[in-house]
């Protein structure tokens, strides 16, 4: 069973039927018995950064996810990718899950259109399981102005926006993923149904 951590701050209810659609189990909860009853994590999100901390903060979870992602699959999506780093900056400084080294700041689009919104291919750096069978230059669907910055050893797949974007990064069994694969077509369910292998 997938977990979806609710801290209500989620786009929840999107990734869930994109998880019923591949027939995989799953369950919606902020509850830490449930989460260490899943085979896999999902943390999802929408907003802002220090926003969700203290969400996360004051539902209990903070602790409770990073000793689950000692032991289990977790996907970060959007917000949910970059609460996975040290510390964010928007709008404030705020200290963020640590389960992946760097940090979020806001995108230096160099005159392009802010948010960073619509389809962008996908280009890969590092090998990834969550990329098995997805071929290099497809597209996925991106909704934010804020990127993480972090090293190339994290990195498994990035976009061009004026700048490199890291989109798809790793630590052990977390990653993140910076664009919505629950909104990316076939090829966003490829990659969930690749995470969902990682947790039999």
């Amino acid at each position: 069973m997938i977990a979806i951590i609710d801290y209500n701050a989620g786009n929840l209810f999107s990734v869930k039927n994109a998880l019923d659609y591949l027939d995989i189990d799953n369950e919606v909860t902020g509850e830490a018995a449930r989460l260490d009853r899943a085979d896999a994590l999902i943390l999802p999100g929408v907003g802002a950064f220090p926003d969700a901390m203290r969400q996360l903060d004051k539902a209990g979870l903070v602790g409770e996810i990073r000793r689950q992602a000692k032991k289990k699959p977790l996907l970060g999506i959007c917000l949910g990718m970059q609460l996975l780093f040290e510390k964010g900056y928007e709008f404030e400084e705020c200290e963020g899950l640590g389960l992946i080294k760097g940090e979020v700041r806001k995108i230096d689009a160099g005159g392009l259109k802010i948010p960073h919104m619509g389809w962008n291919s996908l280009r890969f750096l590092n090998p990834c399981p969550l990329l098995d069978g997805v071929g290099e230059g497809s597209y996925t669907y991106f909704v934010h102005s804020y990127m993480a910055c972090t090293g190339d050893e994290n990195i498994a797949a990035y976009t061009e926006y004026h700048v490199r974007i890291p989109a798809l990064v790793m630590n052990g069994g977390v990653y993140g993923a910076q664009y919505h694969p629950e909104k990316s077509s076939r090829i966003g369910l490829a990659m969930l149904k690749n995470f969902w292998r990682l947790a039999k």
